[in-house]
């Protein structure tokens, strides 16, 4: 069975589960690219629930394609700042192979239910694969209240070059900045730090936490995360190696002006 083959069946097993979508499914072209779009929509909207192990085998097989295929960026190759910690990376964070990456994720730590939604949470999720948003289910079900926020959870990657993903609930910003909220994003790092050395993890890289949807100001987030992630390595002595991942060039800009990489 070719990768276009895989996605169609992936997608038959997927609208067996949710019928309610097959109306929404019919949308879709028989093409290769739109069977694809199809099939991370409904991974997206599809509920934390059982998986069959044909599903899990089909749906390995084109995450790790397509892994191949972007290719991995191996963290320990990055050049480093001024501080030999910390890296400055522009890309896709789904590509490193970190120890962990950072999820900026909302409160149910489910992921994102909106189908292919441009944003970190739905990114990670999609990549990774459909037992991670079980397994942050079965976190939550433990634990029987929502994340809160400036604290962290720690799964496995699944599908993901890194070893692990690193949940965070970022602060929601709906009018001016206030202290409690620059003080929730400073504690999202620390949580997160804290977290990663706790599992003995050697490298992380963090999304900008809270500044897309959660519109915290990036420019004062990036000074928050910059300030939080050396004062963490130099209380603990730590020798964890740091990547701040941005996607825009202007966050790009933003932290090499944090960190004195220009």
């Amino acid at each position: 069975m070719d990768g276009s083959g895989i996605l169609k069946k992936l997608n038959r097993i997927l609208l067996e589960e949710m019928p309610q979508y097959r109306k929404f499914a019919a949308q879709f072209s028989e093409d290769r690219v739109s069977q694809r779009q199809l099939f991370r929509s409904l991974m997206n909207v599809r509920p934390p629930r059982p998986l069959s192990n044909e599903y899990i085998q089909l749906q390995d097989m084109i995450l790790s394609n397509e892994k191949e295929e972007q290719g991995v960026i191996d963290v320990a190759s990055l050049p480093t700042t001024t501080d030999l910690n910390i890296v400055l990376w522009r890309g896709d964070i789904t590509r490193l192979n970190a120890d962990a990456i950072v999820n900026a994720a909302n409160s149910t730590l489910l992921g994102c239910f909106h189908p292919c939604h441009n944003c970190i949470d739905n990114a990670i999720h999609s990549a990774a694969g459909s037992q991670l948003r079980d397994e942050c289910s079965k976190i939550m079900d433990k634990q029987q209240y929502e994340e809160p926020t400036g604290q962290a959870k720690i799964t496995a990657a699944y599908n993901l070059p890194s070893k692990h993903v690193i949940h965070t609930v970022g602060p929601i910003i709906t009018g001016s900045l206030q202290e409690q909220e620059r003080r929730l994003l400073e504690s999202c790092y620390m949580s997160c730090l804290k977290l990663a050395e706790e599992n003995k993890l050697h490298s992380i890289a963090f999304c900008c936490i809270s500044t897309g949807e959660y519109r915290f100001p990036g420019d004062e987030a990036a000074e928050i995360a910059v300030n939080a992630v050396k004062k963490y390595i130099k209380n603990n002595n730590s020798r964890m190696k740091v990547i701040f991942n941005v996607f825009k060039e202007s966050d790009e800009a933003i932290y090499r002006k944090k960190l004195g990489a220009d």
